[in-house]
């Protein structure tokens, strides 16, 4: 759409200054006894508000959004009254385009797709996205659709492509007197930034169903370019209506993403390419929405990764409530937002806390620990990366022994971090009558089962999450699932959930079920080998000068290992397996 004028724009945006005082300001006054709230709610019905929010959100799209897409903001817009409130409307990074920071992007092969879902749920920036549609209705649709294209013939053979039957969505249903689904799978070009995270997944999965293939100006098959095929085929995927919920299957948690209201946030982020945060985020936001509702959940966030990349004005990529305070704090701010929801007549809606090393382990760790102790009905996420990854990737709490960070260099007298790591869900656990979960999205039927179970817990619930930051631990930008997965296999990160209500021992509340080897002190490869801490680190460039070239390691590296065993025997004792 054309920009409106600027005058026009401010117009339309605030409500006319009242001229002279109020023709009767006792109203203005808090009455003697009146409760504040209930002043507050009176002011509301003869007040006119300083900032139409409805106008406001409709100019913002129409007139803020296009001009920083199109680098212009600086010269032609005025100082904005929403964000001079904080304020960013949602969802308005659906429209970021991020089509030309790779080379290459995903192509689906669709006749090896069972429909497994985990490239759906591992992908940190929605720009995979799955479907099912009844198989009658299918070749309508996409006549329809083809039909209006420069080339009808070419647009529905595309868009066919990404159609395959599959046991899960066509036969399964069938069994149950429902007609086939056709399962499909579409990439979004402008959300994609080619991290290749859904390929690892698949290919990790025997698969294979995926692969990476380059952008090109003219594909030799049809002369066209890769990102206009892509585009049609997503204006396609963006006219179906949501999967039926017949073909979603409850106890295949990944089906979630399947979900009418998953799509909570909605990509064009600006994380880093493959970021494990962006991935537990996603999925926890589509697991809360999906069970509950769209208008069940608001995020506090704490100031770190995740409020950088998730609030680059002018473009949000969420679909709920989401604030900002400090870094430390975000834990006491939400115990103010949830006394007021509750006073409000709202105590079902969940409210969930996001932050990192810093904002949980370290100098946010008392804030925590007061709203834990509380009792209050408020949900923590824990994006535990092992270091300060947006201030520079200095050493936390979280961080491992051994670990080479920006303060904690390896050098002649120190060989990384000298100190073990602090082990926060244990901590937790301690507090009692609180859910605590240890997991990672890699573990996608365990992570799910976490959020669920956070969400239906009766009080405080903490998820510490392993989610790899790719610049700080030193791995490719395809490796988040891959490297959650062996930190759980090698003992370095354990799943687990404590959750009071199975018991009043530790042994009936603490699972350590996702684990691999459960009695074992390590888990063993498909050679025999012992997955133990040490075949972690080798593959991760944060402790790679723990490894000489000759195979030999250091003292500290070393005793990593014994401390990361150490763990794993005291989670066994405490859950009554040792």
């Amino acid at each position: 759409m054309p920009d409106v004028p600027t005058t026009d724009r401010v117009a339309v945006a605030l409500l006319p200054a009242r001229a002279g005082p109020h023709p009767d300001d006792t109203i203005f006054v808090k009455e003697a006894g009146e409760l504040k709230d209930a002043h507050i709610d009176r002011l509301a019905t003869v007040a006119p508000p300083l900032l139409d929010i409805d106008v406001y959100v409709e100019e913002f799209g129409r007139s803020v959004v296009p001009a920083y897409r199109r680098g212009v903001a600086d010269r032609e817009l005025p100082a904005d009254v929403g964000l001079a409130r904080s304020i960013i409307p949602p969802a308005t990074s659906a429209v970021r385009d991020f089509s030309r920071l790779a080379p290459r992007i995903p192509d689906l092969l669709a006749e090896k797709c069972v429909g497994c879902m985990a490239c759906v749920s591992a992908c940190p920036d929605t720009a995979i996205l799955g479907v099912v549609v009844p198989a009658p209705e299918l070749d309508g649709r996409i006549d329809a659709a083809a039909a209006g294209a420069a080339d009808p013939a070419l647009a529905a053979a595309t868009t066919r492509a990404h159609f395959v039957d599959t046991q899960k969505y066509g036969e399964v249903p069938s069994r149950k007197g429902h007609a086939r689904g056709q399962f499909g799978i579409f990439v979004d070009p402008i959300h994609c930034k080619g991290c290749g995270e859904c390929v690892e997944v698949c290919a990790a999965l025997g698969h294979d169903a995926l692969v990476m293939i380059d952008k090109v100006d003219r594909e030799p098959a049809t002369g066209e370019s890769t990102l206009d095929r892509y585009d049609r085929d997503m204006r396609f995927f963006r006219s179906l209506p949501p999967t039926p919920p017949e073909y979603r299957n409850d106890k295949a948690l990944a089906d979630l993403m399947l979900g009418e209201h998953a799509i909570g946030y909605v990509g064009g982020a600006g994380s880093c390419a493959g970021c494990g945060e962006a991935s537990a985020i996603r999925m926890l936001v589509a697991a809360t929405r999906q069970v509950h509702g769209p208008e069940s959940m608001g995020i506090v966030a704490a100031t770190g990764c995740n409020t950088v990349f998730g609030s680059t004005y002018p473009f949000n990529p969420y679909r709920v409530p989401w604030t900002n305070s400090l870094f430390e704090n975000a834990p006491a701010v939400a115990l103010g937002v949830r006394a007021r929801w509750d006073a409000s007549g709202h105590p079902e809606r969940r409210l969930w806390v996001l932050g990192g090393d810093g904002a949980m382990y370290d100098i946010g760790f008392q804030s925590l620990s007061r709203m834990v102790a509380s009792g209050a009905d408020v949900k923590v996420l824990v994006l535990d990366t092992q270091v300060y990854s947006n201030t520079g990737g200095q050493a936390s709490t979280a961080t491992f022994g051994g670990q080479v960070t920006k303060l904690s260099a390896y050098g002649k007298a120190l060989h990384g971090r000298p100190e073990r790591r602090k082990e926060l869900a244990r901590i937790l656990m301690a507090h009692g009558e609180v859910y605590v979960a240890q997991t990672s999205p890699a573990h996608l039927n365990h992570f799910y089962r976490s959020v669920l179970e956070a969400n239906e817990y009766p009080g405080p619930a903490v998820i510490v999450a392993y989610t790899p930051c790719q610049p700080e631990h030193g791995i490719a930008d395809d490796a988040s699932t891959r490297q959650a997965k062996l930190a759980v296999d090698s003992r370095a990160f354990p799943l687990f959930t404590y959750d009071p209500r199975r018991g009043e021992s530790m042994a009936a509340r603490l699972s350590l079920q996702g684990n691999p080897a459960l009695k074992e002190d390590w888990s063993k490869g498909p050679d025999g080998a012992a997955v133990d801490f040490l075949a972690f680190a080798r593959t991760e460039g944060r402790f790679a000068q723990h490894f000489g070239a000759d195979g030999s390691v250091t003292p500290e590296i070393l005793a990593s290992q014994e401390d990361r065993l150490a763990n794993w025997r005291m989670l066994q004792e405490l859950a009554g397996i040792r």
